[in-house]
């Protein structure tokens, strides 16, 4: 008996050993705190509400002062430009958030660290009444060593303060968007505590091969042991590192391997491990395979670290002016969210943290959309949003909040970094956008540079900065507004705009088709509407002159919905260019602009736009090139019984040819067809192909409805359309045909 006691004790013994030298223990912190906020920079003396983490500070209960000053409902719009964000209507504060952490016993001697992923806008932390540090990063991590706060085997305070927008520093990296009028701080990414032995795999960044069938492994080091106190002290430690990469569904290790490396002490060292990978299941939207990255650190005391990354193997690559995937041309099709914007809507609440609607919103409308790509735009968003992403098959452009010029060269160079270490594993992320719409010079011909040597597995995006003002211009991203808008900006047409007419070449086109870098176009449509149905801020005067004054809501959504296929249409229908993204698919009700839902966006209930975005984004399709006619009020009405020539066009993102029919009808104002025949298509793949078309129109004046319905072989109909009018009436009605989102 005594023996069996013995050797039980041995096994716990060993067990407690053993677990002490394995991975690293992190503790989740997400959930709820204490709360409350000061006009001062002093803790509050008692705290009086609770908020959720992740989250912002509308989030808090009871609600903060101000929180009907940052969320207004308008009954009536204003039309306006933009905001200046120093213009305030509420007192600045600094929201402070509490709670006690109880840490074992167990972790005594090992060195720890608080990761706050994203925190906005200068977070400062305390532990047990110690300063730990302060940080004006907004979208990579602020962390910091836990030292010797720590109380082991008792209760812990954890105390965040957090500033407001208008107390960023000078130097802090964009963060301006002129469009917003409210800047609600706030914790808004996980929060973690983690510990580990004396070095730590502070950052972790997998950069797949698939051309050269490797993976580059590079890390940051970082070694807690002191700095050199004495002469003759050690400066550094010789530590191993290995890798393991494993299929993340099976668990079966594909490949290995580890190498020795000095950890300088007291500071961050990088490493570099290339891993050859002999057999691999490329990572893509239709098969987003995922592996795993295990890097296990070891000093002469065992193991000191293993931490893990998700990763896919996929090349994002351009040649000439367009885009390939794992060597194969790809067409980028897609839409944006102002997720930053979005955050002052007085719908949003908890919406962004929760995983269901975000599926919803991420994955399954855009995949229904024949959607391959998304703008984060303005801001990033949470880490979670990335890994979903990564786990379905959506590419990113992921773009920092940097539209005004704002930020000292330094630390924009050190959050931009960092940007690139924290989200750098994502396969979705394909191209980083460092401006939107602006010009910087040592973004465009120092910092980009520099950060490609540090990951030279994307593309990057620098705003209107093009061939000329760059040494390397890899991509555009021209914004072709049309019709009538209220200001101009670069390629914004104050002319009217022929709505529907394929071959129209204004200035901006012109400049994408002469222009040797690929060209994303990845806004457009100067016709926003709040969920309500009424103009956004920007298009009062949009749809007051194409409506009149006093317009319906289904009015103004029948115009958006019929206005964006018409441009998705033509910009699609221009060869050159490299992708196409709408705007806006999320932003802030009651705001400049506005995006494709109506009512409560929790519901996520889709507008007519939406439906007929699905129709004008089909990887294949003919489209028709006539100008509208119910609009665009320069056109004169055709000749009743007239023959009409024009071309159906046709556009295959698709690298083989498509086979299909169209089958063309009129459609007279009580959705009689009153003409109809069949037209064969054969599209050439990413290319343009003009069909000719030769069609009787109908005898009787009125407004119709022309539909084009192409139906490839072993496909699903796409629907093209537009409104003609036929003789000279006071007054024209057409039909309209629905659509839904299948």
């Amino acid at each position: 008996m005594k023996i069996n006691v013995l050797i039980l004790a041995m096994l716990c013994l060993f067990s407690s050993a053993k677990a002490q030298q394995t991975s690293r223990t992190t503790m989740n912190l997400n959930g709820i705190w204490q709360f409350d906020q000061t006009v001062n920079a002093f803790p509050p003396a008692k705290y009086t509400r609770t908020i959720p983490v992740p989250g912002l500070v509308h989030m808090a209960e009871p609600k903060i002062a101000d929180y009907d000053k940052f969320f207004k409902r308008a009954d009536k719009v204003e039309a306006k430009e933009q905001h200046n964000l120093y213009n305030i209507d509420y007192a600045p504060r600094y929201s402070w958030y509490r709670k006690s952490v109880f840490i074992p016993k167990e972790l005594e001697g090992k060195d720890g660290v608080i990761t706050i992923k994203k925190s906005q806008y200068v977070t400062q932390v305390y532990i047990n009444g110690i300063d730990l540090g302060t940080s004006m990063a907004c979208y990579t991590p602020v962390e910091f060593p836990l030292a010797k706060t720590i109380k082991y085997g008792a209760e812990n305070e954890i105390l965040i303060k957090v500033g407001d927008r208008v107390w960023l520093p000078s130097e802090a990296a964009g963060g301006t968007d002129k469009e917003k009028e409210h800047y609600l701080p706030g914790i808004w990414d996980d929060v973690l505590l983690s510990f580990t032995g004396a070095v730590r795999v502070n950052r972790l960044l997998v950069l797949p091969s698939v051309a050269n069938k490797k993976v580059m492994v590079k890390a940051l080091l970082r070694n807690f042991k002191p700095a050199q106190i004495f002469y003759g002290d050690a400066m550094s430690d010789s530590v191993s590192m290995e890798v393991s990469i494993a299929e993340k569904i099976s668990g079966k290790v594909v490949a290995t391997k580890s190498g020795r490396f000095s950890a300088k002490r007291d500071n961050n060292s990088e490493v570099m491990l290339e891993i050859p990978m002999k057999d691999f299941i490329n990572w893509s939207p239709d098969k987003p395979f995922l592996y795993k990255a295990t890097a296990i650190v070891k000093t002469e005391k065992g193991i000191s670290d293993e931490t893990t990354k998700q990763f896919g193997m996929r090349d994002f690559t351009k040649k000439g002016k367009f885009f390939y995937l794992n060597g194969e041309k790809i067409i980028l099709r897609g839409t944006n969210i102002t997720l930053q914007r979005f955050f002052e809507d007085p719908d949003c609440g908890n919406l962004v943290w929760d995983k269901e609607w975000v599926k919803k919103l991420m994955v399954d409308y855009p995949k229904k959309m024949n959607w391959n790509m998304m703008r984060i735009c303005v801001g990033i968003a949470p880490d979670f949003w990335y890994d979903m992403a990564d786990e379905n098959g959506l590419l990113f452009q992921n773009e920092w909040l940097y539209w005004q010029n704002h930020g000292w060269d330094d630390q924009i160079r050190k959050e931009y970094t960092d940007w690139v270490w924290t989200d750098g594993n994502h396969p979705s992320i394909v191209i980083w956008d460092a401006i939107n719409e602006n010009w910087d010079n040592y973004i465009g011909n120092s910092l980009i540079p520099e950060l490609k040597k540090l990951d030279n597995t994307r593309i990057w995006d620098s705003g209107y900065m093009t061939g000329d003002q760059m040494t390397q211009d890899e991509m555009d991203e021209p914004h072709p507004y049309q019709g009538v808008i209220s200001w101009i900006q670069p390629g914004a047409n104050r002319d009217v705009y022929p709505l529907g007419n394929l071959d129209y070449k204004p200035q901006i086109l012109r400049n994408i088709q002469d222009a040797s870098s690929a060209q994303l176009v990845n806004e457009y449509g100067w016709i926003w509407l709040w969920r309500n149905g009424m103009p956004s801020k920007l298009t009062v005067n949009t749809f007051e002159y194409y409506l009149g004054k006093n317009s319906t809501p289904k009015q103004n959504w029948d115009l958006q919905a019929y206005w964006m296929q018409l441009e998705t249409e033509w910009l699609r229908s221009e060869p050159s260019i490299a992708g196409v993204l709408a705007f806006c698919y999320l932003a802030n009700n009651y705001g400049y602009t506005g995006d494709w839902f109506a009512g409560n966006i929790k519901d996520l209930k889709p507008t007519p736009t939406l439906d007929w975005l699905q129709q004008a984004f089909a990887p294949a399709a003919t489209f028709i090139n006539l100008t509208d006619e119910r609009y665009i009020k320069m056109m004169e009405p055709h000749q009743p019984g007239s023959n009409l020539l024009f071309n159906l066009t046709g556009i295959n993102n698709f690298a083989t040819t498509v086979l299909g029919s169209v089958k063309l009808k009129i459609l007279d104002s009580s959705g009689k067809s009153v003409s109809e025949q069949t037209i064969n298509a054969k599209l050439q793949s990413f290319l343009r192909t003009d069909i000719p078309v030769s069609i009787t129109l109908p005898e009787k004046a009125g407004g119709y409805l022309m539909v084009a319905e192409f139906t490839p072989e072993n496909g699903s109909p796409v629907i093209s359309r537009r409104y003609i009018r036929v003789g000279k009436l006071t007054d024209y009605t057409y039909f309209d045909i629905n659509t839904s989102i299948k």
